[in-house]
């Protein structure tokens, strides 16, 4: 299993930066794809962002390219989200998930673990 805990989040004024950080333990990640997602209140769960095993593929959501980067440090089992020029439509719980593949599913389902979300709002 692959247990992740996801930090960064919090309040900031549009416009604003924040980073996202996703540490996992249990098993390395090293081989595995992982993503962001979140989920706004009253929405479902959205993709946000991944990246492949070894960070050579990035995928992103229309409405985060751009603006969000996901990157990754193998050597510390974690995974990043630097969120630039943020609105008040990011505000949301973000995820981290980890799939067991090494190349970036196509669909949510494919993502075995999911961590417990970090609350980011951002204010106009």
């Amino acid at each position: 299993q692959v247990q992740t805990v996801e930090s960064g989040g919090g309040l900031v004024q549009a416009g604003g930066s924040l980073r996202l950080s996703c540490v996992a333990s249990g098993r390395t990640i090293s081989r595995y794809s992982m993503a962001w997602f979140r989920q706004a209140p009253g929405k479902e769960r959205v993709f946000v962002a991944a990246i492949s095993w070894d960070g050579g593929s990035t995928y992103y959501a229309g409405s985060v390219k751009g603006r969000f980067t996901i990157s990754r440090d193998n050597a510390e089992n974690t995974i990043y989200l630097k969120m630039n020029s943020l609105k008040p439509e990011d505000t949301a719980v973000y995820y981290c998930a980890t799939a067991l593949r090494g190349t970036i599913p196509g669909i949510e389902t494919e993502y075995a673990y999911w961590g417990q979300g970090t609350q980011v709002t951002v204010s106009s």
